[in-house]
């Protein structure tokens, strides 16, 4: 959450347009991110990735296929995100928390599976909830499931993040920065990705 490590945000047009899916929302050396639907995912890259359901029937659902653009293996419908780790960072010394590490208040995280690129869990902020200040262990990609607004501070700086349903934002490895939910509750998917 921290702005000025996001490498970019999807924001849903008040008409529900989708970004087309042959354009990466986030596309950097780490991930590219697509913001689509299952009917279109033979328009994007073929590689590895997580897929994140956006649709009110499978909210928040979560699974790890072997080639993203391949829609048969896609148990879903609808609007999704997909995330596509990119090639591996080189370990580092471990400097970061991981989710739960850092005091954490009002925040719930609930593992949804772990492989060797990728650790997702499904994560609510409650009204008034805050994560002290921690520092990214790993670069992560918060997929934003119920949108909501964040006070985010880091750098002495302060400011308030305004998130709709399949905003995605970079939280890159090394950042630091604390957070308070100044709005309704936020729910999210978090895809950290593994060095």
């Amino acid at each position: 959450m921290r702005w000025d490590l996001i490498a970019a945000s999807l924001i849903v047009a008040a008409t529900g347009h989708l970004f087309a899916a042959d354009r990466p929302a986030i596309d950097n050396a780490q991930v590219r991110v697509y913001r689509t639907t299952v009917d279109a995912l033979g328009s994007i890259e073929h590689g590895p990735g997580v897929i994140v359901s956006l649709d009110a029937r499978d909210l928040g659902k979560a699974v790890w296929v072997d080639d993203a653009a391949a829609a048969g293996q896609v148990p879903m419908r609808g609007a999704i995100v997909v995330v596509q780790p990119r090639a591996k960072r080189p370990p580092s010394p471990p400097t970061g928390s991981k989710p739960g590490d850092a005091p954490f208040t009002g925040m719930s995280f609930t593992p949804l599976f772990d492989n060797d690129r990728v650790s997702v869990l499904r994560a609510r902020m409650e009204v008034g909830a805050r994560e002290g200040l921690h520092t990214h262990a790993a670069d992560t990609i918060v997929v934003h499931l119920s949108g909501g607004e964040i006070e985010d501070t880091a750098d002495g700086k302060t400011i308030v993040n305004r998130w709709k349903r399949g905003d995605a934002e970079f939280e890159a490895f090394g950042s630091s920065h604390s957070a308070r939910n100044v709005g309704a509750a936020v729910d999210v998917v978090l895809v950290a990705l593994k060095p």
